[in-house]
């Protein structure tokens, strides 16, 4: 299938075509072999394009495939065999038990078990845009919807294909991904240099023909035509058709393909998924990070460290879980194990393991911890109603029924929202006792001494309610403060030398988090992201003026306490008001605008939704700020590595156009023929785009200012490489064209051959060196990192035994003679004239107000840093 794509290539086709005719008119002319050998060298140099472009199409698509899959492998949580475990979303079988909750994907067709406030999205499969409420009475769910909100068990009854999702998916045959703004850019550049290629092809046969018409009718042979004379005429058609096809540089598009595969792949290995091509090439353009601090910046590995209750603060330290009394450790365990989505469970060797959120989770250890019992308590007790944790009400409730008979609800959540809901607290009898102002301000002191020791806080609380009860909602007022729980999580080791990275390539790190901005500040000046910028709360941020927005925007460090709107407002301002790159990180459902209206959405591998991976460019599969980094890093090297291969290919192009038009109007014959120029497009479209645009990012890619949006991708340094190593490739190989003979004291009758043999040659080893050159555009060691390229240097070993075999072994086919080691050796020579000329290049001073950093490259340095 490869091959028959790349053989659709129109200028390769009608090089076929001249191939066939020129058998055709050679056998009866010139006589077997001989007569074949024009025709089948195109023919077999048409083939070796067809394979090279055809295996490297493969690959991408086999890398793509391998990317596609892990997209859609989702991790879910069952009960199989009796215990609670997560699966592959390609493991699950019928009569698994799966839970669900907010953002999940629902991964087969099942029915509804049990659950509470169950409310699913079913837009994707029926175009409805209302939510379905799912209960018992109405209990199916089908494949590929999503959970808006609420929790649930179901029974799974269809997989695979067999599901209404998979039978649609069956019916679409699924698109690759659209042209990412690099591809299209280049494109763009392609079809102008086609033109001009086109222009050229056009000229170069036209001034052939006519020469070989005039020089005819001046010999009086106007009417005197023989096969050979059409042979010539083919040939000369030949050189036109192949100038096409070295102009027409299919290698643009290629390089951006085969650079941004690469760069997927390597970034799968360091746990970062990219979903959408274009993401990896614009990160390497990204000003601004928009981080959150849970999980991101931290480890997500929570656990209790400090517990208000009772007036008194206890620390908790190893197996000390603080002196509480009886009446009060009675309450406080119920808030935790009833108020929770988590489960406690027995894993295969009898052992407990929690299975929920990190909060959650280091809530419930805690309530092992003090000797409670979680099956025990939730037998007890009957579950009503609940209302999930989400990051607009930032709380969680749920009702209970007590076994009296009598209904209680648990609240817990962010600490000023759940005090402002109580009106008392529990003593330390654990009977309910009035809470004054001054004591509400003794619990807000305690929650901002927890805070500013950089720990999450939150207030546990409950309360009776009497038989006057709707049932519709739970209250959410006139509450009994059971305490207050500091929760560390720790900084990820490595973040703070990631923000410093990040610092140090330009690129500005803001916190947005919905924590309480006493704990932002203190993890925010940890990681080195609060400096002497402005902290900010989500409620201050959302009342100021568009005004009061351009002045303050710029200096935000930290946002706390912010909501999924303020973070999409904010995103929005950087994009449009200040022209920045903004990536941005989220994980929960409503983290979906502002991943989508970012210019790269990074969701959270880990921690995230799967309504937040959808709507992300880029999955970090570990959850860790550090990753994101190497994301930007491999987007700035995909750009980098593209920009090389843009010169070296202009380099080439120019030379050989012009040497062969030039060559056709003065002399009328043209030293390069179809089989050699094929040969060129061949190391110069992919064999160049494998070797310069495969080469990995070094760490001096982030000491340097991301590339600004419309900055131009051709900069000033390379024209002055493109026209600089042009200027010198056309000298020499002029002066070798017209006047080689004398130079090289060529005689005999295989002197033409022998000399344009020379000039192929000389030719190949010049874009050689100059593949070398365009490794870096501005600095003088072209040198630093070869050896760690493998790529690079088996692309270029290749091409030398290549060129060896089609001079010394391939005569009669691309029209060469063996060369003596002297020719061969000066050939070399000429070649690597090109680093010297290089180096004198890249030592002219551009314009003053032009940016020596150009896309990214620091300005060239001078004196011992120069090498």
């Amino acid at each position: 299938m490869f091959v028959w794509d790349a053989l659709h290539d129109i200028t390769l086709i009608m090089l076929i075509v001249c191939a066939v005719i020129s058998i055709g008119v050679g056998l009866p002319t010139e006589g077997w072999p001989k007569g074949i050998y024009d025709g089948l060298g195109i023919i077999l140099s048409v083939f070796l394009v067809v394979t090279v472009t055809a295996a490297s199409d493969y690959k991408q698509s086999l890398q793509f495939r391998d990317l596609d899959e892990e997209k859609k492998n989702i991790m879910v949580q069952v009960t199989r065999d009796g215990y609670r475990q997560k699966v592959s979303i390609y493991d699950l079988v019928v009569g698994d038990v799966v839970h669900l909750s907010i953002g999940d994907q629902v991964p087969a067709e099942g029915i509804f078990i049990s659950g509470y406030s169950l409310l699913i999205d079913e837009s994707s499969l029926s175009g409805e845009s209302e939510p379905v409420n799912i209960y018992k009475e109405k209990p199916f769910l089908l494949a590929g919807t999503k959970v808006q909100d609420g929790s649930g068990k179901m029974l799974v009854t269809t997989v695979g294909m067999r599901t209404e999702w998979g039978k649609l998916m069956e019916t679409l045959s699924e698109g690759g991904d659209d042209e990412t703004p690099l591809q299209v850019k280049l494109n763009g550049v392609a079809t102008i240099i086609g033109k001009i290629g086109l222009a050229f092809a056009v000229l170069t046969f036209l001034i052939l023909a006519i020469r070989f018409l005039v020089v005819k009718a001046v010999h009086h042979e106007f009417t005197d035509w023989s096969s050979g004379d059409a042979l010539t005429l083919l040939d000369y058609f030949a050189i036109g058709v192949t100038i096409l096809v070295v102009a027409v540089p299919e290698g643009l598009p290629l390089a951006v393909t085969l650079s941004l595969a690469f760069a997927m792949k390597k970034l799968m290995n360091e746990k970062a998924l990219v979903r959408h091509l274009a993401a990896c090439e614009t990160m390497g353009s990204a000003t601004c990070i928009c981080t959150d601090k849970t999980g991101t910046l931290t480890t997500n590995h929570m656990v209790v460290t400090k517990i208000w209750v009772s007036g008194k603060t206890k620390e908790i330290k190893g197996t000390y879980g603080g002196d509480i009394s009886e009446n009060v450790l009675i309450i406080l365990l119920q808030a935790i194990f009833q108020n929770t989505c988590s489960e406690v469970v027995k894993d295969k060797d009898g052992k407990n393991s929690i299975l929920g959120t990190p909060t959650e989770s280091a809530l419930l250890e805690y309530g092992l911890l003090l000797g409670g019992d979680f099956d025990a308590q939730r037998r007890e007790f009957k579950i009503l109603k609940v209302e999930p944790f989400n990051s607009v009400k930032k709380k969680m409730s749920v009702l209970v029924a007590l076994p009296d008979g009598s209904l209680r609800a648990f609240c817990k959540g962010a600490s000023e929202i759940v005090l402002g809901m109580c009106d008392k607290f529990v003593d330390n009898n654990g009977k309910p006792v009035h809470l004054s102002e001054e004591q509400a301000a003794d619990v807000t002191n305690v929650i901002n001494s927890f805070a500013c020791e950089a720990l999450r806080t939150l207030c546990l609380a409950f309360k009776d309610i009497d038989d006057a009860f709707d049932g519709d909602s739970i209250p959410d007022c006139g509450y009994t403060l059971i305490g207050v729980v500091g929760i560390r999580d720790p900084v990820r080791p490595g973040v703070k030398n990631a923000v410093k990275t990040c610092l140090a390539a330009g690129i500005t790190v803001r916190m947005v988090t919905g924590d309480n901005i006493n704990t932002a500040k203190a993890i925010a000046r940890e990681c080195g992201i609060l400096t002497d910028g402005l902290a900010i709360e989500g409620s201050d941020f959302r009342t100021k003026s568009p005004e009061d927005l351009k002045n303050i925007i710029p200096r935000i460090q930290v946002m706390a306490r912010s909501l999924p709107l303020d973070k999409h407002k904010l995103v929005t301002h950087l994009r449009k008001m200040f022209n920045e790159v903004v990536a941005v990180t989220g994980d929960g459902t409503n983290d979906a605008p502002a991943l989508h209206e970012s210019d790269i959405g990074l969701a959270m591998g880990i921690a995230g939704t799967e309504v937040a991976k959808e709507s992300a460019d880029v999955v970090i599969l570990d959850d860790n700020f550090s990753t994101i980094i190497h994301v930007a890093k491999w987007g700035r090297a995909v750009y980098i590595n593209i920009q090389k291969f843009v010169q070296f290919q202009l380099t080439v192009n120019v030379v050989a156009l012009m040497i062969n038009f030039v060559s056709a109007c003065i002399s009328g014959s043209a030293p390069l023929t179809a089989v050699q120029l094929l040969w060129v497009n061949l190391i110069m479209d992919t064999l160049g785009a494998l070797a310069l645009a495969t080469e990995p990012p070094n760490d001096g890619l982030m000491t340097r200012p991301p590339v600004g949006r419309g900055v131009s991708f051709i900069t000033k340094a390379m024209w002055k490489n493109i026209i600089g190593q042009s200027i010198y490739q056309l000298a020499v190989l002029g002066v070798l064209n017209f006047d080689g003979k004398n130079l090289l004291r060529l005689e005999g009758p295989d002197a033409t051959t022998l000399l344009n043999t020379f000039i192929f040659n000389t030719f190949v080893f010049c874009q050689l060196f100059n593949e070398i050159n365009s490794r870096d555009i501005e600095k003088i060691n072209v040198f630093r990192g070869i050896f760690s390229s493998w790529i690079f240097l088996a692309v270029m070993s290749s091409t030398v035994a290549f060129q060896v075999i089609i001079v010394e072994f391939l005569g009669d086919l691309a029209s060469t003679i063996p060369l003596s080691w002297q020719f061969w050796l000066l050939s070399i020579l000429i070649g690597s004239v090109s680093l010297p000329i290089s180096v004198v290049l890249k030592c002219i001073p551009l314009e003053k107000d032009t940016p020596l950093h150009h896309n990214g490259y620091e300005p060239l340095p001078s004196g011992p840093e120069i090498v």
